[in-house]
């Protein structure tokens, strides 16, 4: 079973790309993140076509995510994360996936800092670590993916001080993501690359594709049964390559089936 996630920067923007991966890679569930789209505007016939369908959770401008299954419809479990009703931002959705337990999530950026916006950040995160000790708890098989805007450690993105202020990098984000994997959480990427680069985003700015100037921001992070059954992972970096491409590129793990 082959589960990933992909920030498309547009859904409607990146669609032949995003077609043309999902054609080649042909994952088995793919999360979806920023999909700049409201209802109206979103790809289903397009999707369905190459062989998906899936449940969505639309927001124009900014956000929006989505989770899709070859030949089968995802079962919609929430769309909204718990902690906060009067949230409007399309951030998060779960859905069951062929015996797992599917979160796709769009961590808020939290720029600038400090700010009100870094505080929803820290806020954010702080919902999203009490709904997966939840999750965890409730013993189903559950793996959490999708943008989580922190890179972990100083691994985690080619050797530079000029994010040395970015939220993504911030004391603060970190060890929001360390108390999520304390839980018992496995970071997929790590557990089979645990030295190689596994950079998911090259910023547009400053040739930095070109120079492999990248971040590891997204992230496949598998509760304990989920691990066990982990034989590979890794990123589809050429995806960030081609011509109109977003500027994040898919990450993807493959599990065992059950027996």
């Amino acid at each position: 079973m082959k589960i990933a996630t992909f920030n498309v920067n547009s859904v409607v923007r990146r669609l032949p790309n995003l077609v043309a991966w999902l054609q080649s890679a042909k994952p088995d569930v793919i999360c979806l993140q920023e999909l700049k789209a409201d209802d109206t505007k979103l790809p289903r016939e397009a999707l369905a076509s190459a062989g998906y369908r899936g449940v969505w959770r639309a927001q124009k401008t900014w956000n929006g995510v989505a989770i899709l299954m070859r030949g089968a419809e995802p079962i919609l479990t929430r769309d909204v994360l718990p902690g906060d009703p009067a949230d409007p931002q399309a951030r998060y959705i779960e859905a069951a996936c062929k015996g797992v337990l599917v979160g796709c999530l769009y961590l808020p950026n939290g720029n600038p800092q400090p700010g009100p916006k870094f505080d929803y950040k820290l806020a954010w995160f702080e919902r999203l670590i009490k709904h997966a000790r939840a999750l965890k708890k409730s013993g189903a098989p559950v793996v959490l993916a999708g943008d989580f805007n922190v890179v972990p450690t100083d691994a985690d993105i080619y050797p530079t001080k000029s994010w040395g202020d970015d939220a993504l990098l911030q004391p603060e984000s970190r060890a929001a993501y360390k108390k999520l994997l304390r839980q018992g959480w496995t970071d997929a990427l790590r557990a089979i690359h645990p030295d190689a680069p596994m950079y998911t985003f090259w910023d547009y700015k400053r040739l930095r594709w070109q120079r492999d100037a990248g971040l590891r921001i997204d992230h496949l992070l598998l509760s304990p049964d989920v691990a066990k059954r982990l034989v590979d992972a890794g990123v589809d970096r050429h995806v960030r390559g081609v011509e109109g491409a977003s500027d994040h590129a898919p990450a993807w793990i493959v599990l065992r089936d059950l027996r």
